[in-house]
């Protein structure tokens, strides 16, 4: 199990493995959780620790930028991707080949600021013990949400997407995941983290539905633009109640 855990890490983060092909990480997606409990402990005490003496908005600075090194950005340029496709106006092939492009447009440019503003901002409004509950159940949560669409997408077209949505078809798989998510979140967002996973459920529905009616279906972009969306989201809520 070891290995399987390890190859999803080396997905998700920037931790290698000789493990980590296309199948065994999309076998394994529904250890995604897991890299979110482990990315939200180590940044969440590096968080915690940094705001007992700095001002919040350079501790969230650090924390944002630290979530970036260890993620590695990967699922940012999705949501750069997403941005522009969802942008173009055509058909669904134009908007897919639009993802596709190796450049970014205006709108993904934008949505990466728009993006990282915003989660600066959200992060610096709350500090100690608090900063990190947020941390922690918002990368849980990030991760578990990839989990969820994958289970109830299609493909838009063949890709690396392809093997993620047709072995998360088992249900067993989205049952432990969920189990996962579900204990920690409670455990330490108590009500807040109930109300995080509920935000966090209905907007990778919300994605989900934007994305089969643009696209036809789901993409790797899509479900990276999803992880930053819902981090983003469940973050807000609890800076919120």
């Amino acid at each position: 199990m070891l290995k399987e855990i390890g190859s999803v890490f080396s997905f998700l983060t920037i931790i290698p493995s000789s493990n980590a092909t296309l199948e065994n990480i999309a076998k394994n997606m529904y250890f995604f959780p897991i890299v979110g409990i482990a990315i939200g402990l180590l940044v969440g005490l590096f968080g915690f620790g940094l705001s007992s003496f700095l001002d919040s908005l350079i501790v969230s600075l650090l924390v944002v930028t630290s979530i970036a090194i260890i993620t590695g950005i990967h699922h940012t340029d999705g949501l750069a991707d997403f941005a522009d496709g969802l942008m173009v106006k055509g058909t669904k092939d134009k908007k897919l080949n639009a993802m596709k492009d190796l450049s970014i447009g205006s709108a993904g440019i934008v949505a990466i600021v728009l993006y990282f503003i915003s989660l600066i901002i959200t992060i610096s409004l709350t500090n100690g013990f608090d900063l990190f509950k947020a941390i922690i159940i918002s990368e849980i949560l990030a991760k578990f949400s990839m989990v969820l669409m994958a289970s109830l997408g299609k493909s838009a077209s063949l890709g690396s997407n392809s093997p993620f949505v047709v072995f998360m078809k088992d249900r067993k798989k989205l049952t432990t995941a969920f189990i996962i998510t579900i204990i920690p979140v409670i455990v330490i967002g108590e009500t807040a983290g109930l109300v995080m996973f509920g935000v966090t459920f209905v907007l990778t529905i919300f994605i989900l539905s934007l994305s089969t009616r643009s696209f036809g279906g789901i993409t790797g972009d899509v479900l990276g633009a999803t992880n930053e969306l819902t981090r983003l989201a469940s973050l807000m809520v609890f800076v919120s109640l």
